[in-house]
């Protein structure tokens, strides 16, 4: 059982710390956190307060960093999962040195345009390693980056990858549910190289943890096969002592420190009132009395500003002694760590597409886009080293994994396909934390309909522009028996409503392989491919087309003569389309036949591009899911075949002609419409 600590017990400090200027110097982190959440009047002063102790001992003892090479392929990292005390990692960012955290941007902490938004942002600062904020993913991310500090290792050597993952981890990081699947996943692997320091102060934005968390979270991770202990968090000493037994365990860490919030406020410490609001110039000024901190807003004295700068400049060694040991690699070796590091893919990857596309067209087979693919990634895993992949449980129903592919095991990293067992959202937030890590090009399957267990995940990647790839399977009422509970009807609106994500939705196999490719060529931001289970048959049959999906949509059958009608389908639902079309044929119509794979990349086709495609005939949309979002595409004389609600537990072909996707349907539709 937790228990919370009153204010009347944390008025008075701790006795000192036996080196009194690690006290001084975090109560530089605490003067600056104070200074900018009041200058904002808006933020969260309490935890960096709180953990300044911690965060002091961390970084002058036992963090490898250097601010002058932010992105050294071999520092440790270091997450903020408790992202709304942004002001901890700005001030330690400013303080060790790091160039674009300046005095000026704390300053502009929480302002328009400032490095220091009120969470922090991957790619503002050198330093942010990920985008924290919504509690948990922090943690979670931490994982993947954790994993893919072992992969790489057990690839490259420890020589060159060797480097620990430290996390600050708050109550409600442990109150989300994502932290149980990420924390028993590390156990499970082994991640002994993953440190999390966890803030117990007891209090949250309603008051007192009483009201709500009373498990004890260092059994609860013991018995994820974490080792797990409870500390004093303003002790140095004992936090010190705490990491060095950390780093010596072979399990993942869990250091539970015992802090107050808003440490040194004379009112608010230890109070629900420092978690989330500006203390108040009287309180800040009671603060600084408290804590013998005699300067002015944003003034630090020299002495500690010439100790920070010297915590950050003894990074410069060793990651020297790193880059001479990366150049001891072989040529080969190295070049292929560096080009992954680049985010730049290999040589090899447009003939493989193409390769494969062409033995696709050969066989003529018709097999469900997932099980195409599995066999695009029989052949990419070998093209493109650095893809790992995985499936929450799902990997004989998503074919997610490459025949060459080896599964990653606690003590033998070597493998390139994890095993996320049934943890969707801890999947989604690992595979963003190993492309964060870098190196490595993550991808991980599931149900489509599932995807909205992951959901908050897939928002961060896209946030923060990360070339995760999702793979979702069983797209549409074509699942058949397993029903409505696992059909999914919006979830592909809802996805391509989430800004920077590309969705894409291909027809046969053709597409499926030209998916892949464009999902891999875009580094910059996630990709989704959501995939049938039932069988389709070969469209694109056609050789030497280039990539057609490449436009996001094409006319895979025109007409001769003008149109009639268009036809405007994804998926599965274009073979509807294309039967349709050639029954009205037969009846004088002339129907063109749009595919339309990936609407994001349609959007940014030229616009006479898209009236090309689109044409000026009237058209109908065809799709087994919610119409939301097709009004865009119909024009003002369009119609649109859909779910209406969802879905039923029936044989696929069964469902399709009960909801009204059949080829005579999409022909009644547009006979209608001339």
């Amino acid at each position: 059982m937790r228990t919370a600590t009153s204010p009347a017990a944390t008025a008075s400090p701790p006795p000192a710390p036996r080196d009194p200027n690690l006290r001084r110097m975090a109560n530089a982190i605490r003067a600056l956190a104070m200074d900018a959440v009041e200058q904002a009047k808006s933020g969260h002063p309490g935890m960096p307060m709180g953990m300044a102790d911690i965060a002091t001992v961390l970084f002058t003892q036992f963090l490898r960093f250097d601010p002058q090479a932010p992105d050294w392929p071999d520092r440790d990292r270091f997450v903020l999962s408790a992202g709304h005390g942004s002001m901890l990692l700005y001030a330690l960012l400013h303080l060790t040195g790091y160039g674009d955290m300046t005095l000026d941007e704390l300053r502009r902490f929480r302002q328009l345009g400032s490095r220091t938004a009120g969470h922090p942002e991957r790619g503002h600062a050198g330093g942010i390693e990920t985008t924290t904020g919504p509690l948990g993913q922090g943690f979670g991310n931490a994982v993947g980056m954790a994993l893919a500090e072992r992969m790489l290792a057990a690839e490259f050597g420890d020589g060159i990858v060797d480097h620990r993952t430290y996390v600050l981890a708050s109550d409600g990081d442990l109150m989300e549910g994502i932290s149980h699947e990420a924390a028993s996943l590390a156990g499970h692997l082994g991640l002994s190289k993953l440190i999390v320091l966890y803030d117990d102060n007891s209090i949250s934005i309603d008051g007192s943890t009483e009201l709500t968390f009373s498990d004890d979270p260092v059994l609860r991770f013991r018995g994820y096969g974490w080792t797990a202990e409870r500390i004093d968090g303003h002790d140095p000493t004992a936090v010190a002592e705490a990491i060095r037994r950390a780093q010596s365990s072979d399990r993942p860490s869990l250091i539970a420190c015992r802090t107050t919030i808003a440490f040194g406020a004379p009112n608010k410490a230890g109070t629900a009132a420092a978690h989330g609001s500006p203390l108040g110039a009287a309180e800040v000024a009671g603060a600084r009395e408290r804590l013998g901190w005699s300067e002015p807003p944003f003034v630090i004295p020299e002495d500690l500003r010439a100790a920070w700068r010297a915590t950050g400049a003894r990074g410069a060694s060793l990651r020297r002694e790193w880059e001479t040991r990366l150049q001891s690699l072989s040529g080969e070796r190295r070049s292929q760590f560096l080009r992954r590091q680049r985010s730049e893919l290999p040589s090899g990857l447009s003939q493989a597409i193409t390769t494969l596309c062409s033995e696709f067209r050969q066989a003529n087979a018709k097999i469900a886009t997932r099980q195409a693919s599995g066999a695009v990634l029989d052949s990419l895993t070998r093209a493109v080293p650095e893809l790992v992949g995985g499936s929450a449980d799902l990997t004989p129903s998503n074919n997610t994994k490459a025949k060459d592919q080896k599964d990653v095991r606690r003590g033998d990293y070597a493998g390139r396909y994890i095993r996320y067992g049934v943890r969707e959202h801890g999947m989604a937030a690992a595979m963003n934390g190993i492309a964060v890590h870098g190196g490595l090009i993550p991808y991980g399957g599931t149900f489509l309909t599932f995807s909205d267990y992951a959901r908050p995940s897939i928002r961060l990647a896209a946030l923060m522009g990360l070339g995760v790839i999702y793979v979702m399977t069983h797209d549409s009422i074509g699942l058949g028996e397993d029903g409505p509970t696992h059909q999914p009807v919006e979830q592909l609106a809802a996805l391509r409503a989430m800004p920077g994500l590309w969705v894409y939705r291909p027809a046969d196999a053709v597409e499926t392989a030209e998916c892949w490719a464009l999902a891999l060529q875009r580094r910059n931001a996630p990709s989704l491919l959501a995939l049938t289970r039932q069988s389709l048959p070969l469209l694109r049959r056609e050789t030497g087309s280039g990539n057609r999906s490449a436009r996001g949509a094409y006319v895979l059958a025109e007409t001769e003569g003008s149109r009639h009608i268009t036809l405007l389908a994804t998926g599965s639902e274009v073979s509807l389309a294309t039967a349709a079309r050639d029954a009205l044929g037969k009846e004088g119509i002339r129907a063109a036949v749009v595919s339309m794979p990936c609407w994001e990349l349609f959007e940014q086709a030229p616009k006479d591009y898209q009236d090309q495609v689109l044409g000026a005939a009237p058209r109908v949309g065809v799709e087994a899911a919610v119409e939301f979002g097709w009004e865009r595409w119909l024009g003002a004389r369009g119609e649109f075949i859909g779910m209406k609600g969802f879905g039923a537990s029936a044989p696929g072909e069964a469902l399709f002609p009960h909801f009204g996707f059949t080829p005579e349907k999409v022909a009644e539709v547009a006979r209608s419409l001339l």
